[in-house]
């Protein structure tokens, strides 16, 4: 399979040995899940928090081999959103 794996409703066999990962980095190497070779998003199982917001689980495969996953709203701000949304002064 390929990257686009992504949003495919089963679980890909290489998600099965995922390790969860705190801080939304690789835990092994310290990459970050854009320089991941494979994603997998759990969208069939969504956890709902205290909140009442829905998180899923993302899984990433990592250059360095290390299958990793974290929840979706770990995931740090992008640096996107700051430039689409300027803090007015």
């Amino acid at each position: 399979m390929s990257k686009m794996e992504a949003f495919s409703p089963i679980p890909p066999k290489w998600t099965n040995d995922a390790v969860h990962s705190l801080d939304f980095y690789c835990p092994q190497c310290g990459n970050e899940p854009r320089k991941a070779q494979r994603v997998w998003i759990n969208r069939r199982a969504p956890v709902i928090g205290d909140d009442y917001e829905r998180k899923w689980q993302e899984f990433y495969q990592c250059d360095c081999g290390e299958v990793w996953w974290a929840w979706s709203n770990d995931r740090p701000p992008s640096e996107f959103a700051q430039r689409d949304n300027p803090v007015e002064e």
